[in-house]
């Protein structure tokens, strides 16, 4: 597998840690193989930012030092030191339990009193031995232990829940066919072991995913649901640090029976389209949806099995007005593609069946852009924006309950929180947000 699939990637953040070592890399894979190799310190995370190519490995981790907001910069952290669950008799856990099942200290692994132990870092380097946290450097069965405090006690065993994926569950619905969407069981904790947030509750974390505004995606209790899209079940965390994580739901090994082809022809928004339409509206060949040149996406078909992502063929993956593709034009990065309507009417620029989209009220902007209500879509260096109500590929908080003043709908460009100008975040996994392409309307004319 891919070596980052160890690390849990968080884009924006920086932490702040003494112990660090700096290395010029190209990308995020050869900065993970720095801190794979690193011999100053135990690496448990790293920091990697696009613009100066900067690669700093850490020894601390966001659960051991403080974190802060920083554009630029993505945080990886090694899962298995984010772990507070133990897998099997727990030989690879690395969380930070620190004390017995009895509530006794841990004796510190390098520490000679009150016990004097076997098991050291220096006779087991591998063992991640720091610190006075719990571990089992031995295999034991009973699960990781740790030397105690206590002078009568020379070791005790601590009390580590089990990953819920590692628990065999009988009832349906405890693994996901394709992205989860339809996954209605009760696992409850992330793929790092954090505990979730109710779905109706707003602390730690704000959000707009509530049963009042996605009705039909069984947004019950704390489970791991997938209501937007994303590539696989997740859930806000009731960490204050962590806003939200994937959770670990098994695939499941029987696929579901798949009706029919597919369509051939647009119904509705032609989320179910199949067919082999390979072109825009305006005449661009589309890019094949397993390439990433000339534009970089996010829509992978592994990671959306599901999605009939195939060739170049035009879809509607994300729930747009219509099937759309990414275009093999340097200059344009998606548009829609013209599918025959089912009821037999053509729905393309000519006769279209849908009714254009007439640019109202206005496609200029006054003032900073606050009053803008026009349905310009695009950004100043032409990416398709988000929609708002879309978690997808920017999780955010600009979301339509909390705006309800700011017209925040589909994905037109908007300027709910007073910028500059009406902006939007962009489908674009790699940029999270942009001004849109639109100008300021003459000021004299009314």
């Amino acid at each position: 597998g891919d070596i980052l699939d160890d690390y849990l990637r968080t884009d924006g953040v920086w932490i702040l840690t003494r112990n660090k070592q700096f290395y010029k890399t190209n990308n995020e894979k050869e900065c993970a193989e720095k801190c794979e190799a690193e011999t100053n310190f135990n690496c448990r995370a790293f920091l990697f930012t696009r613009k100066k190519l900067q690669c700093l490995t850490l020894a601390e981790n966001s659960k051991m030092t403080v974190t802060f907001d920083s554009t630029d910069a993505i945080l990886y952290e090694k899962k298995i030191y984010l772990l507070q669950c133990k897998r099997g008799i727990g030989k690879d856990y690395r969380g930070m339990e620190a004390k017995t099942q009895r509530g006794i200290p841990c004796q510190k692994w390098s520490e000679k009193t009150p016990h004097n132990p076997n098991y050291t870092p220096e006779k087991h380097p591998n063992a991640g031995l720091d610190e006075n946290y719990c571990r089992n450097p031995d295999g034991d069965e009973s699960g990781p232990w740790c030397y105690t405090t206590d002078p009568a006690t020379r070791f005790d065993y601590c009390n580590i829940p089990e990953c819920e994926s590692q628990v065999t569950h009988t009832g349906e619905g405890e693994c996901m066919q394709c992205n989860g969407e339809d996954y209605h069981g009760e696992v409850s904790r992330t793929e790092s072991g954090l505990e979730c947030q109710r779905w109706d509750a707003q602390e730690p974390h704000m959000h707009g995913f509530t049963l009042k505004h996605f009705p039909e995606k069984d947004l019950k209790m704390n489970y791991c649901r997938n209501p937007d899209g994303e590539p696989r079940p997740w859930c806000f965390t009731t960490s204050p640090t962590k806003r939200w994580e994937y959770c670990n739901i098994p695939r499941c090994t029987m696929r579901l029976p798949v009706s029919g082809l597919g369509s051939q022809c647009l119904s509705g928004k032609g989320e179910d389209y199949q067919g082999r339409i390979a072109i825009t509206e305006s005449g661009n060949a589309c890019q094949h949806w397993n390439t990433q040149f000339p534009h970089r996406h996010g829509w992978i078909p592994d990671r959306y099995p599901c999605k009939g992502l195939e060739a170049n063929y035009c879809r509607n993956p994300d729930g747009e007005k219509r099937p759309w593709c990414y275009t093999t034009n340097n200059s344009v990065r998606w548009e829609y593609c013209a599918i025959p309507r089912c009821d037999g009417t053509e729905q393309g620029i000519a006769g279209m069946n849908v009714p254009m989209q007439i640019p109202l009220p206005e496609e200029c902007y006054r003032g900073k852009g606050q009053s803008y209500r026009g349905t310009t879509s695009i950004t100043a260096s032409g990416k398709k924006c988000q929609a708002w109500n879309s978690m997808f590929p920017h999780r955010h908080e600009k979301t339509p309950d909390r705006f309800p003043n700011a017209d925040l709908r589909d994905n037109y460009c908007r300027n709910p929180d007073g910028d500059s100008s009406p902006w939007c975040f962009t489908t674009d996994p790699s940029t999270t947000w942009e001004y849109c392409s639109l100008k300021r309307c003459d000021d004299h004319i009314q």
